[in-house]
């Protein structure tokens, strides 16, 4: 009796151009993680094979060719990494931080303007949200600062109403 012809299975041929890609995406994550800070580091599900050779990667950073071929030693580890979307997710979450950060920063300096130019009003809606400020500090800051704002020369309370707002609210 003859065989019966098997279906071929389809064979997904993937292009050594991508493959290449894929593995400069791996090069460069490999790049930013090294270049966090330990404490940052900590933040990211790294397996403990990973963990080591970033601490390696610290120690070889003086060192050029050896860190390079470090570096390449992570990516090649990244790639048998199963994690590496959990990876990709935190750093996105680290590096936002500064963006973030920067959003917060604006957001004060528009309070610090909204209580120089409306004064009182502004101060009691921001002692609502915040009550452990001092009323009467802030009125004399407010209004140093607002005679350091007509006179055009932003200077000491200009700074110091700001920092109190960014020591508040970071």
């Amino acid at each position: 009796m003859a065989k019966k012809p098997q279906p071929e299975e389809e064979i997904i041929y993937v292009s050594k151009s991508e493959l290449k890609r894929d593995a400069m995406e791996y090069h460069e994550l490999g790049i930013e993680i090294a270049n966090l800070s330990k404490k940052q580091r900590e933040k990211l599900p790294l397996s403990p094979d990973l963990e080591a050779a970033m601490d390696l990667a610290d120690r070889l950073k003086d060192k050029k060719d050896a860190y390079r071929r470090h570096l390449n030693y992570i990516a090649k580890t990244l790639r048998s990494t199963t994690n590496v979307e959990d990876i990709h997710q935190a750093m996105a979450i680290i590096t936002n931080k500064n963006n973030q950060k920067d959003v917060i920063i604006n957001h004060i300096e528009q309070i610090r303007d909204d209580l120089i130019s409306k004064g009182d009003a502004s101060l009691n809606a921001l002692l609502e949200e915040y009550p452990q400020l001092e009323r009467q500090r802030m009125r004399q800051i407010i209004r140093q600062a607002a005679k350091e704002v007509k006179q055009e020369k932003p200077g000491k309370a200009f700074k110091e109403l700001f920092q109190i707002l960014k020591d508040l609210m970071l």
